[in-house]
């Protein structure tokens, strides 16, 4: 352990900056603004979404990772379509969002919302889960 701490003692100083340099260092500094403009990326959006088949998923998936969107996906066409397709498609975005600490939940028996990190959704007693029922 001692050599390797030496080693990037060594790799520092060939950098220059040595001990001798330490106190120059102190003087000089670096000016940050403090008035920068906040940009479009810090805000929320929600987007709506209409899932048709499963390739659909990859658009809401794409939105998600972008990490400001909250997705409100009809899940209609799908659901009248195809209930294998319309579960793996919930099922994806149920793991994006596992990946991404984010949430999921159903309201209606036609939407999803699908939230990153930063959202919470509120769910009362009645709707734990996301659960696509078999007709």
């Amino acid at each position: 352990m001692r050599k390797f701490f030496e080693k990037v003692k060594q790799k520092v100083k060939s950098w220059g900056f040595d001990d001798d340099n330490a106190e120059e260092a102190e003087d000089e500094y670096l000016e940050l603004d403090t008035a920068a403009k906040k940009t479009m990326s810090q805000k929320v959006i929600v987007r709506p979404f209409v899932l048709n088949d499963f390739t659909d998923v990859k658009a809401i998936v794409d939105a998600m990772r972008e990490g400001s969107t909250i997705a409100l996906v009809n899940i209609k066409p799908l659901k009248d379509k195809d209930l294998v397709e319309l579960k793996r498609a919930v099922n994806k975005l149920k793991k994006t969002c596992d990946a991404l600490s984010g949430d999921v939940a159903g309201f209606g028996d036609d939407y999803i919302v699908v939230t990153p990190q930063f959202a919470e959704i509120y769910r009362s007693k009645d709707n734990e889960t996301v659960e696509i029922k078999e007709e």
